[in-house]
């Protein structure tokens, strides 16, 4: 087995999807709609195939860190400051190769059937998403903060084009602009943390500035108190709460339902948002050192479970309620990285990714059936005509609410177990965020499935129209003509290339846990580090992952104990409730609302955060703008530059009555600085 990979194997990787979505954007139109599925296709498949080779060699003991390309170099301090093309291929990279490319192959084949209906834009569209795909390679395959940076930026871009993908809605365009500006505030704090890392390490390479972190650690963030490990670690994170969606960041995401339901699963569940994810764990060795970024994390991972999970039970956009379910389980990684539990972070990742891009293609199933009609109020009964778009996406619901042997089950428990275990400031409201939110999870997941495939066949006598499914939505994000046609329809099962991905992605929705969890918690899966001796370290103040593997004896007993455990009790009761309300008693929830108002408008506003956004930040910035205009360019640089302008007339109005054109007058003048001349040097020499 090699100890190195092969680099060029490595470069054939990102470069496979690019090379697909130049070639279905560039020469969409020549090779039409078949060449431009097949090429992308393809590309995405061959990238697929050498990141599991990679995986394997990886597990064998191999491992990349270099540099591919240097771009350029500067004068920087004592040395020189390079900025290059490198990748650091460990364990944690080729498992997130691996779950990128393997979504992304399933949404490429599934976009073949969603998206057949479409007139305009089928190469463009297939062209981004494998653009996308290279931009989130680069991203997790970096070795150096340029890269990183470089990929973090490129998956917003391409966001911003799939979400507005519908560019004539004025729905899709307002939330495509939402989404970039809210990931430009991230954004800026993840520059500024970079900033404070290259500014006293001295270097943008991973493993040099690793190298710099306990001396990063004992320094002071100048004029302050606080520890500049600190400073930067929350600054980095900030961007993390950006990508990833953490409160108060996290308004973009659920108007990015806009863009087709392929891009929900791809970039938004299993991928760009699990960016932050990757990142944090990435810079695990200098977040171990500073418990107060730590707790930071922590807390705002445990607003975000839970406040969130409160808003998928008042959505009725099918969309919706899964993208609700998104924020909620993000909050559950971001928890396991406060808690200093990185392993347990990612495994909710990769298993995440699975079931939940099941749930949106799923979702998308369900539209195509109902002719593109996205409001659960007008469906029901489902179950008989689509078969297989129900058990998959029953499979992939019971792999989200944590049912024992299930994928989720397994990374979920854990997170619970490690917040438990973890002596942090915060941690005490975390375990009650993410025990409360197993309950709301639940309710909202078979609130959805109940009313989709059980009860009364709603689409016969549809009664709600699109706005209506957005009924709480912000008033400039309206909702676009497709989200229903308020007609009756005939449901049908979705084409083979719909459902054949739902398929594939429910096998590892409901084994990859149980068949994972030994080697990824406790076995020596991260053991294979590059820049230090473990991807992810582990410090003897953050032993609550430890204190797990004391007490872990194989998937299946871990299974038959959660039998007598709290959470799978709270998830039972979940599932009863929905059962309760949305099947036996269905007018009983518009009584509830009925019963608390202010609650319910204020889980259907989302906590009037986008009207807070809109009032504040938006007419904030608004005024700063005008104020800028008005002061800054009207007064002081158009004075500046008008004034110069009247001194430079004045000056040439005093010379035109100079130049009068008469010689006798320039001779006169001359004669007249001859004679300063002369009594100037006479005046000198006689000194």
């Amino acid at each position: 087995m090699p100890t190195t990979l092969n680099q060029t194997l490595l470069l054939a990787i990102p470069l496979a999807p690019l090379a697909g979505s130049l070639i279905a954007g560039l020469f969409g139109n020549a090779i039409g709609r078949v060449g431009a599925h097949r090429v992308t296709i393809l590309s995405v498949a061959i990238s697929f195939v050498l990141s599991m080779m990679v995986l394997f060699d990886v597990l064998g003991g191999a491992s990349f860190n270099a540099t591919i390309y240097e771009w350029m170099q500067v004068p920087y301090g004592a040395g020189s400051l390079k900025f290059e093309v490198g990748f650091l291929v460990d364990s944690l990279t080729a498992m997130m190769m691996c779950v990128v490319t393997f979504v992304s192959l399933m949404v490429h084949i599934y976009t073949i059937g969603y998206m057949a209906d479409e007139e305009t834009g089928y190469q463009r569209f297939f062209s981004y998403i494998s653009l996308f795909t290279f931009s989130m390679l680069m991203l997790v395959m970096s070795n150096n903060f340029v890269q990183l940076f470089f990929g973090w930026e490129a998956v917003g871009l391409v966001s911003y084009l799939l979400i507005g993908f519908y560019y004539t809605r004025q729905s899709a365009v307002y939330a495509n602009l939402k989404a970039f500006l809210v990931n430009r505030i991230g954004d800026f704090g993840f520059l500024l943390g970079i900033g404070l890392l290259l500014g006293y390490a001295g270097s943008l390479n991973y493993g040099d500035v690793f190298a710099h972190r306990t001396e990063l650690a004992a320094m002071v963030f100048p004029g302050t108190h606080w520890g500049l490990l600190t400073v930067a670690c929350i600054c980095l994170f900030i961007g993390a709460m950006g990508k990833s969606a953490q409160f108060p960041l996290h308004v973009w995401l659920p108007d990015s339902m806009e863009g087709p339901t392929p891009i929900s699963a791809l970039i938004h569940a299993a991928t760009m948002v699990t960016a932050g994810i990757f990142m944090v764990t990435r810079m695990s060795p200098l977040f171990e050192l500073s418990d107060s970024a730590l707790s930071f994390v922590m807390v705002i991972g445990a607003i975000t479970a839970l406040f969130m999970g409160f808003l998928g039970v008042v959505q009725n956009d099918i969309k919706r309620v899964v993208a609700y379910s998104t924020l909620s389980q993000l909050g559950y990684m971001t928890v396991a990285l406060g808690a200093s539990v990185y392993p347990v972070a990612v495994f909710h990742l990769m298993t995440h990714a699975f079931f939940k891009a099941l749930l949106f293609l799923a979702a998308g199933s369900v539209i195509v059936g109902l002719h593109h009609d996205q409001d659960m109020r007008n469906m029901g009964g489902l179950r008989k005509y689509m078969p297989i778009t129900w058990i998959t996406m029953l499979l992939g619901n019971l792999a989200l609410i944590g049912t024992p042997f299930f994928s989720g089950f397994y990374s979920k428990d854990s997170i619970i177990d490690a917040v438990k275990l973890s002596h942090l400031p915060g941690s005490g409201f975390a375990y009650f965020a993410v025990v409360a939110s197993v309950f709301i999870t639940a309710l909202y997941s078979f609130r959805m499935y109940f009313m989709v495939f059980h009860g009364e066949e709603r689409f016969r006598n549809v009664k709600h129209s699109a706005a209506d499914a957005h009924a709480g939505a912000d008033a400039h994000a309206p909702a676009h003509a497709a989200h229903g046609h308020g007609h009756a329809v005939e449901p049908h099962e979705s084409p083979w290339v719909i459902w054949l991905p739902l398929v594939l992605l429910a096998i590892p929705s409901v084994i990859i846990g149980a068949w994972t969890i030994g080697p990824v918690l406790f076995g020596d899966f991260f053991a294979h580090g590059v820049v230090f001796d473990k991807v992810i370290e582990i410090g003897a103040n953050h032993p609550a992952l430890a204190e797990m593997g004391e007490e872990f004896h194989g998937w299946f007993a871990m299974g038959m104990h959660s039998i007598s455990s709290l959470p799978l009790y709270l998830a039972a009761a979940g599932v009863i409730v929905a059962w309760y309300c949305y099947m036996k008693r269905p007018e009983l929830p518009a009584k509830i609302a009925a019963r608390f108002p202010f609650i319910y408008r204020l889980l259907d506003n989302k906590y009037y955060l986008d009207k807070f956004n809109e009032a504040v930040f938006a007419r904030g910035a608004v005024a700063i703008g005008t104020g800028l205009w008005k002061e800054g360019d009207q007064v002081v640089i158009d004075g500046i530059v008008n004034g110069s302008a009247r001194a430079v007339a004045w000056f040439a109005g005093v010379l035109r009555f100079l130049q009068s054109g008469y010689i006798y007058h320039y001779a006169f003048a001359m004669i007249i600085g001859m004679l300063a001349l002369l009594t100037l040097f006479v005046t000198i020499g006689g000194k």
